[in-house]
């Protein structure tokens, strides 16, 4: 069976890996395996056209209807898929890769990204001669529009919008040229919110700095921050716009795990206990501040898909990734952008500048490598790795994970880029950055010598 799906849907280098015959047959697969009317939407990439018109070609030729909702972030694709009666969505997206990537997320008919088990049921369906229905019976494609202007106001509808704009808040919004153009600056212009944007036009080769809203990438924005008179907060989302990131008003960049904390925290407290849901690769910050407030935390393996579905087998309130991606279950299961920035906003107005709630998080110092690696040598470096650490104790959940009586080690493969990423963390800098170093060179050592 052809592997296609990674962590976060299935991706590759346009006209490469990504191309016509790839998405074509994928449209015939996901409309074989599940019949009915398709809602596609797209980031602003300039090679979606192409990879849309070939899925959407695919879905059509098994008999499937398309709704084509236009560029707009993939929540708000996946907001129209819950709330309208359709059998799915496509999501064109290669959310923070580079530009020449391009991507297809499959959207459930509950709006949630598709299970592992419904990603098998295509990637079978696809490797099959998939035989087209009678002309009289293929779909038909139409224009929506709209999508993007009822995603915002469903998120409006669950905020304090009256203490919002009584604030008169100035905010800094860098759209990353990508999805969010549209929907972010429309969010705060209803709730009240000055925002002076930047990289805010749809331009898919992302001229403003590259997609990934990393601190190295917002330089400007953060800038920007410190330049304006009364900015309470810097927001930057990757280039779907699931993810939102945020620099407080002194513009220093928050990393996405203490933003997940704090949320966190504030979420459990005001809700007198319960469940929060992150991956293994998370910062244990999160585990400190919402032990703190009565709460618990529960793991999964790295990937929002898996994060969403722990929440609604728990009854998880929060949930979310270290890299920005926030899952608000009040609102929808599926990291939120949109979402991500009403609610930081309410965290600032109910307890405080953004930069008072990192100072009072305990510090943990976390270390992050990236190693070049093939995709079929990335499970004989796991294995060496184990191989080599007998004796540790181990957390399998996804990849390996290390466990030191000061700190811990993740030592895993990317699932949508060829690259192996080894993780450290520790109260102490100096024996996080150690444990990083250590166990990058014993993962170097092992592609090497391949």
């Amino acid at each position: 069976m052809t592997k296609l799906f990674g962590t976060n849907g299935v991706r590759g280098v346009v006209n490469q890996e990504m191309n016509v015959h790839l998405a074509l047959q994928m449209g015939k697969a996901i409309g074989a395996v599940n019949p009915g009317t398709y809602a596609i939407g797209t980031d602003t990439r300039y090679t979606c056209d192409m990879i849309r018109s070939a899925v959407s070609a695919g879905l059509m030729s098994v008999g499937c209807n398309v709704l084509l909702l236009g560029a707009l972030p993939t929540p708000a694709l996946q907001y129209y898929v819950k709330t309208h009666n359709v059998a799915g969505g496509v999501m064109i997206t290669a959310s923070h890769n580079p530009p020449e990537f391009n991507g297809i997320k499959v959207i459930a008919s509950d709006g949630t990204e598709a299970s592992s088990e419904q990603e098998a049921s295509i990637e079978e369906k696809y490797d099959e001669t998939i035989p087209a229905v009678d002309w009289a019976f293929t779909g038909t494609c139409t224009e929506v529009s709209g999508a993007a202007d009822d995603y915002v106001d469903a998120i409006v509808s669950k905020l304090d919008v009256d203490l919002i704009r009584e604030a008169k808040l100035t905010v800094v919004l860098d759209c990353t040229n990508g999805a969010s153009f549209y929907t972010s600056p429309l969010l705060l212009r209803k709730l009240g919110v000055r925002a002076i944007t930047i990289n805010g036009n749809p331009q898919g080769e992302f001229p403003g700095h590259p997609s990934e809203p990393t601190e190295d990438n917002l330089q400007d924005l953060m800038k920007m921050v410190r330049d304006t008179p009364d900015a309470v907060l810097g927001i930057a989302h990757d280039g779907d716009a699931d993810r939102c990131v945020f620099v407080d008003g002194d513009g220093n960049y928050v990393p996405g795990d203490k933003t997940l904390a704090i949320l966190a925290s504030s979420i459990v407290k005001q809700n007198g206990g319960g469940v929060i849901v992150t991956p293994v690769a998370t910062s244990s910050v999160i585990d400190d501040a919402v032990g703190k407030v009565g709460g618990e935390v529960v793991r999964t393996a790295v990937g929002s898909p898996k994060v969403a579905r722990m929440m609604m087998e728990t009854g998880g309130l929060f949930g979310g990734e270290e890299n920005g991606g926030l899952i608000f279950a009040d609102h929808q299961y599926c990291r939120d952008g949109g979402m991500a920035i009403g609610r930081m906003l309410e965290s600032i107005l109910t307890i405080g500048p953004l930069k008072d709630q990192v100072a009072a998080l305990t510090p943990f110092y976390t270390v992050k490598k990236k190693i070049v690696c093939p995709d079929h040598l990335k499970e004989e470096v796991l294995k060496y790795l184990d191989k080599n650490t007998e004796g540790i104790n181990k957390d399998p959940t996804d990849g390996l994970k290390l466990l030191f009586d000061n700190g811990w080690v993740l030592a895993r493969a990317s699932g949508t880029e060829p690259i192996f990423r080894v993780y450290a963390e520790s109260t102490d800098k100096a024996v996080a950055e150690e444990l990083a170093s250590k166990y990058e060179s014993m993962a170097k050592l092992c592609i090497s010598s391949m």
